[in-house]
């Protein structure tokens, strides 16, 4: 919309619930070569940087171990700690309000900045207010949410979604950014060239205006200190630090899982944090305020918590350490299936490996019941996570969790189901299987070259997208029989 308010892709709390399954989706992205080019330069570059900052440091699993500890021990009193947050950030005078779900979050934000009289705000990058929907129920509410971090400037004017934790518009060339300003962005020069350097200053001269007009900012948070009711806020382009200290009136809406007990806590994710996510040592603006500071900065501060599923994570023994992420997209970046697939195929606001275990516990895995089926289980993720996140067990247990609200809910067995149930029964007796393994060498007569490119249905869907390798000629247990008969 040039000239108008900022564009509104549909996003938030509907892509929760993915539009359609991951492997859908997947097979779509697969085609487009562009997009894996992008993807494939971009997430190389930024493992290259991190491994080069975290090889700067000898006690990195130390600190990646800290860090599990300290999250850890957060989650088992995390009530505790929310309590304490509260109370300072009251005594030092902000205002805490409670949500319980991302409508009751959008009514408290809607009407806090109605209160103001503005009819626009600034706002730095917030994963949790794209969780919730904030931007469109702010546009519903006839108020013009602009987004400040460029990247995710860019999704915002070219009608898009995020499809990288740390860089939304990951998947877009600078060719493709170019456009995207001279279409959405007011006042853009039609001579503008694709050079990095002319699209920051586009953007830069763009915001300015923003930014000195805007009475109202809004942000998400780092990490929350209970001892003082400090809020942090990490970011590399100073859009953050702009919309933290200009507006009059500061609104931070915070997942409660960001929360950590005291600022020596905080020394350590000040470590694991910038290099796992931009590879840099640490970030270039490290932004912190504790309530209101009269004469300097906002001077109304409100703080929303917001719960939306954190609770119901929380219950699961198991897979409460989704909760511990410090969303670096550190996971995204090795991840082999985010890397072809792109983040857009989640069909979340969290794509890549942590969005496959923390989307299906904020919305009840049925509705993301695909997701934790998008990996390969290699692995990466959980030697790349700098908070010890396993990843993959988390997958394992939440397909167990599908397979098991599907047995309550007394649905019909799929084909996956009827199968490993025929191989149960298989494998409990010797002679099934001795007789299964004689049967299956009629496979090669559909083997070339030792592999079988095509199966008959149901099998098809396995050789659809790889091969099946041939039966052996010979079977183990005739191989054992061979090898161990007594000699004449």
């Amino acid at each position: 919309m040039p000239g108008g308010g900022p564009a509104h892709a549909p996003r938030g709390v509907g892509h929760l619930r993915g539009e359609e399954p991951f492997p859908v989706a997947a097979r779509r992205a697969l085609g487009d070569a562009q997009l894996r080019r992008n993807l494939t330069k971009a997430t190389t570059t930024i493992r290259g940087k991190r491994a080069a900052v975290v090889a700067e440091l000898p006690d990195w699993e130390e600190l990646r171990a800290a860090g599990q500890a300290i999250k850890a021990a957060t989650m088992r009193s995390l009530d505790v700690h929310l309590e304490l947050l509260a109370e300072q950030v009251t005594a030092r005078g902000g205002t805490v309000h409670w949500a319980r779900d991302a409508t009751e979050a959008n009514a408290v934000v809607t009407r806090l900045v109605r209160d103001t009289g503005a009819s626009d705000v600034v706002k730095v990058k917030s994963m949790v207010t794209d969780e919730i929907g904030l931007n469109d129920a702010l546009a519903a509410a006839g108020i013009a949410a602009y987004e400040t971090d460029l990247a995710e400037l860019i999704v915002q004017l070219g009608h898009d979604r995020p499809s990288h934790i740390l860089v939304p518009a990951i998947h877009r060339n600078r060719a493709e950014i170019r456009e995207i300003f001279l279409r959405g962005m007011a006042g853009a020069d039609p001579a503008l060239t694709d050079e990095p350097a002319a699209l920051a200053e586009a953007a830069r001269r763009y915001l300015r205006r923003k930014f000195l007009a805007a009475t109202v900012g809004i942000s998400g948070v780092n990490f929350a200190v209970a001892e003082t009711g400090t809020l942090c806020v990490l970011e590399s382009e100073g859009n953050g630090r702009m919309c933290l200290t200009l507006p009059r009136t500061l609104i931070t809406v915070m997942g409660i899982e960001k929360v950590i007990p005291t600022w020596a806590d905080l020394g350590v994710f000040l470590q694991l944090l910038p290099r796992s996510s931009t590879g840099e040592r640490m970030n270039p603006y490290t932004s912190m305020w504790t309530g209101v500071t009269p004469g300097d900065g906002p001077q109304e501060f409100h703080l929303v918590l917001v719960d939306n599923g954190r609770t119901a994570a929380l219950a699961d023994p198991a897979g409460r350490q989704a909760l511990h992420c410090i969303r670096c997209s550190a996971c995204l970046n090795v991840c082999p299936v985010y890397e072809r697939a792109g983040g857009h195929a989640y069909g979340s606001v969290y794509p890549g490996p942590i969005g496959a275990v923390l989307s299906p516990q904020l919305t009840g895995v049925e509705d993301n019941a695909s997701l934790p089926y998008a990996s390969s289980l290699c692995g990466a993720c959980y030697d790349a996570c700098p908070v010890k996140i396993n990843i993959p067990e988390l997958l394992v247990h939440l397909r167990a969790r599908h397979v098991e609200e599907k047995r309550a809910a007394g649905r019909v067995p799929s084909a996956e189901a009827i199968t490993m149930a025929a191989a149960s029964w298989v494998l409990r007796s010797p002679a099934r299987l001795a007789a299964a393994q004689r049967a299956s060498r009629a496979g090669r007569l559909l083997g070339r070259d030792g592999r079988i490119s095509a199966l008959p249905p149901p099998l098809a869907a396995w050789t659809s997208a790889r091969d099946a390798p041939a039966p052996p000629r010979q079977t183990f247990r005739q191989w054992w029989q061979a090898e161990h008969r007594d000699p004449p």
